[in-house]
């Protein structure tokens, strides 16, 4: 067996034992915690911490930055993830018939490597933690765990499998940390006094 199958055999024993753990009051919790929407009275305020650190100018760089960030996260990971790689789904592979626990919202397209909101939540959370350069102390374990919680609802929904969120969660950070990058050049450049 080679490497690849090992991991996929462990990836599905993961998925099958997270997805496996469902309960009603769960479902509805984790669909609540996969709906972006519930989440925009955040976004709302992390825009607002921003505008608290950086004045209005750097709120007025930081949302053309962070929406070319969501932009590479999460086309990228469409392009060069989902429509390269075509890893069916958990809840399309036709080995898990029957075995999935799938709630109302549905499955999504038929590919799911990489989570785009895996890689969204964590390219947010890592911009957040380089904005807020470690104060407050409970920030960063927050926002990690803030995106841990996202990306977990989506392997327990069985629209994911745990590598599917973490490589998507890695990918997340790598394109958080660039434009964290990006975002603190425009500080030094533009917005120094």
């Amino acid at each position: 067996m080679s490497i690849w199958q090992q991991l996929d055999a462990f990836d599905r024993s993961a998925f099958l034992a997270i997805n496996g753990t469902s309960a009603p009051w769960a479902d509805a919790l984790m669909l609540t915690v996969s709906n972006m929407v519930i989440w925009f009275p955040l976004y709302a305020f992390l825009l607002f911490v921003i505008q608290r650190r950086s004045g209005w100018p750097g709120l007025a760089w930081a949302v053309p930055t962070i929406a070319l960030m969501i932009l590479f996260s999460d086309k990228g990971s469409v392009l060069l993830f989902k429509e390269s790689v075509q890893r069916l789904r958990p809840c399309y592979e036709p080995a898990l018939a029957g075995l999935v626990h799938l709630v109302p919202e549905g499955c999504g397209g038929q590919y799911g490597f990489v989570s785009s909101h895996a890689t969204n939540h964590f390219a947010i959370a890592v911009f957040m933690i380089g904005v807020l350069r470690g104060t407050p102390r409970w920030a960063a374990p927050a926002l990690i765990g803030w995106a841990t919680l996202i990306a977990y609802s989506r392997v327990y929904l069985g629209v994911h499998y745990p590598g599917d969120v973490l490589v998507g969660a890695l990918y997340g950070i790598g394109i958080g940390t660039i434009f964290t990058f990006v975002f603190r050049r425009i500080q030094q450049r533009f917005l120094s006094t």
